[in-house]
């Protein structure tokens, strides 16, 4: 049995560090980047408040297609020039979005979702994927949830 459960009066930063080692831990020795992808997107769940969906889409081709994730049902197909996701893969860059809703061609896979917090996975210079965070309050996710998420990203790339 795994118990990864933060103390939630913990320090973003603190909250993030415990994060990329509990995520470390439970993906060490797994070869299976689908199964690695499921338990984190548990484990982001659990660490993370006020979410509605927390997960992964993988770069195939010239999409992303929806990986591992916990929440509502979601758009299986993102092409790279729509959505918060799909500007997250193609720049490769961090995509924190305090309102959805403002953000030019925003999917909306889930209604009740207000803000987001992409993150692209690099493997040898190339995006192979994205976590992608979904919360009902705007503006939830600050610079300090981006860089965590960044780390994290470096951290796992090889094993998702």
């Amino acid at each position: 049995m795994f118990d990864f459960g933060p103390d939630p009066s913990l320090a973003t930063p603190e909250r993030y560090r415990q994060l990329s080692d509990a995520a470390l831990s439970l993906t060490e020795g797994e070869s299976d980047s689908i199964a690695n992808m499921a338990n984190l997107a548990a484990l982001l769940a659990e660490f993370l408040p006020d979410l509605n969906w927390a997960g992964f889409y993988r770069l195939i081709g010239d999409e992303l297609v929806l990986g591992p994730f916990v929440g509502r049902p979601a758009c299986i197909r993102i092409p790279l020039n729509q959505g918060v996701c799909g500007a997250a893969a193609r720049s490769g860059e961090t995509q924190l979005v305090e309102d959805v809703h403002a953000f030019p061609g925003h999917i909306a896979c889930d209604s009740a979702s207000r803000s987001e917090l992409v993150v692209p996975i690099v493997r040898d210079g190339q995006v192979i994927a994205v976590i992608d965070l979904d919360s009902p309050t705007p503006a939830r996710f600050t610079q300090e949830d981006a860089a965590g998420l960044e780390v994290l990203a470096v951290k796992i790339a090889d094993r998702v």
